[in-house]
């Protein structure tokens, strides 16, 4: 189940509040420029299947993307607790970080957490398959996947170079509660 928490960005240990209603979840993002859509994600894809796999399982969706806001560029991003890099990964995405362009997933399994630093508020999104999220383009934010990963998610780009992030030297990611499965 989809989840979203709001802390203020000085009281890490206590949420301001807490929702679980995906549509009360989305209105809540709208308000900080955050989208977040539920979307279909029936096609049977299982983290470890291979990009191309994933790619034409949603081509539909993604062609549909691409033309809606200009994305140039497509990965997949799949991982299993059993990936030898997952550590690494992990860290890699757990530092605070900004990106010149649009951050939009697409979970077709599994799950991720999203943290995103708004204005004196820090809104923590364990999105799940078949959410959708994107992250404006400057939304300093953080992302985990959990010790043990499981997730696969379609990740859609303006910039051909695909993922670049511009790290903020801030430690805040350290203090907020992360995901563990």
């Amino acid at each position: 189940m989809s989840r979203l928490r709001v802390y203020d960005q000085r009281e890490p240990t206590r949420p301001i509040g807490t929702l679980f209603d995906h549509g009360m979840i989305a209105h809540a993002l709208d308000e900080v420029g955050v989208r977040f859509e539920r979307w279909e994600a029936a096609k049977p894809i299982a983290p470890g299947a291979s990009q191309d796999e994933v790619i034409a399982a949603y081509h539909d969706d993604i062609e549909r993307l691409q033309h809606e806001k200009g994305y140039q560029a497509v990965d997949v991003i799949s991982l299993t607790a059993d990936n030898p890099q997952k550590d690494a990964l992990r860290r890699k995405f757990l530092s605070e970080h900004t990106h010149a362009e649009d951050e939009v997933r697409f979970f077709v399994a599994g799950q991720g957490q999203f943290t995103l630093h708004i204005g004196g508020r820090v809104y923590d999104i364990l999105c799940e398959q078949g959410d959708l999220i994107g992250v404006p383009d400057g939304t300093r934010h953080w992302f985990d996947m959990g010790p043990n990963p499981h997730f696969v998610a379609i990740r859609l780009f303006t910039n051909p170079e695909g993922w670049v992030a511009n790290f903020t030297g801030d430690d805040i990611a350290a203090r907020f509660p992360r995901l563990e499965n």
